[in-house]
């Protein structure tokens, strides 16, 4: 059985620098497991790669939908295995790397086989996300399946809302599926990149100081101009959502910028903690030097 590497952990923590020095080297072909990087309209708030770096490295699931193509963890999950088989077949390594949690637990684990949900029911949960609110219905989410709960926060609505779905309809925990879905048909090697806490938030900050400085208003500004609706699930999230509250006049400048650093802050908390859940992940420690990350990554993934 092929052994597929995956590159992961929080945000800024430095994935992509090593992950394209990785593919120069190796002469890899870049699996993004990105949920946000995959919409065309969508650059500076997700951090996308320069222009020049997806000219000069095959990157997968980048710039691929626009953000009204619904797409989904099973989607990807499928996608991403004929592309991984593909890229094999051309003789060459394909790379998995992103931060999309939901997303590397599909692809290393498979889905579990949930039944259909009847439109009826998505249609109640959404009214009670709307009437109620995201952090109402996360605490009712943590009374029928904690398990899943602990895999998310309020902030995430598709997620929270798929989970009260599946338990509404058919009385049982998504969690509980899960257990129960089938393997896949390659093993991943997966390295999680780390940093000390007080390191890492320090890089949110800049991170989101840069994307402000370099247009991440704007760039909010032109999808609501274009008519994009700002209820679209890649909207509602962070980096995102705070800039259109901003622009609707519901908050200030100031605490836009608050909210961002605040939520990405928490955002890579919950990461940290998905991954040490992991007991197949190798840590490695990323504020190394370049070429001694290199080294140490490539060790660890046996490349």
């Amino acid at each position: 059985m092929d052994v597929i590497p995956v590159i992961t952990g929080p945000t800024s923590v430095g994935k992509t620098e090593l992950c394209i020095n990785l593919s120069v080297l190796l002469e890899s072909e870049i699996i993004s497991a990105d949920s946000r990087q995959l919409y065309r309209e969508l650059t500076i708030g997700v951090a996308k790669p320069d222009k020049d770096i997806l000219e000069r490295i095959p990157h997968h699931f980048i710039n691929e939908r626009s953000l009204e193509e619904p797409f989904s963890a099973g989607m990807f999950m499928s996608e991403a295995l004929d592309r991984i088989a593909e890229i094999l077949d051309r003789g060459r390594i394909p790379l998995v790397t992103g931060g999309s949690t939901l997303y590397l637990r599909a692809l290393r684990y498979g889905l579990a086989n949930i039944p259909d949900i009847p439109p009826s029911v998505r249609a109640h949960i959404r009214r009670r996300l709307d009437q109620e609110g995201p952090e109402a219905m996360y605490e009712v989410l943590r009374q029928v399946d904690p398990r899943a709960a602990a895999t998310m926060d309020a902030t995430k609505t598709q997620r929270l809302a798929r989970a009260l779905e599946v338990y509404e309809a058919t009385g049982i925990p998504l969690s509980r599926f899960h257990e129960t879905q089938a393997p896949p048909p390659y093993a991943f090697r997966t390295v999680v990149l780390q940093r000390n806490r007080e390191e890492l938030y320090a890089r949110i900050e800049r991170r989101v100081d840069e994307m402000l400085v370099t247009g991440l208003v704007d760039e909010v500004r032109g999808l609501l101009e274009a008519g994009y609706d700002p209820g679209l699930n890649p909207l509602r999230t962070i980096g995102y959502q705070e800039p259109i509250a901003f622009l609707k006049g519901e908050i200030t400048e100031d605490e836009m910028v608050r909210l961002i650093k605040q939520n990405t802050r928490r955002y890579a908390k919950r990461q940290e903690t998905w991954f040490r859940g992991d007991p197949e992940a190798i840590f490695v420690d990323a504020a190394q030097d370049a070429q001694a990350l290199l080294a140490a990554v490539r060790e660890a993934l046996g490349l």
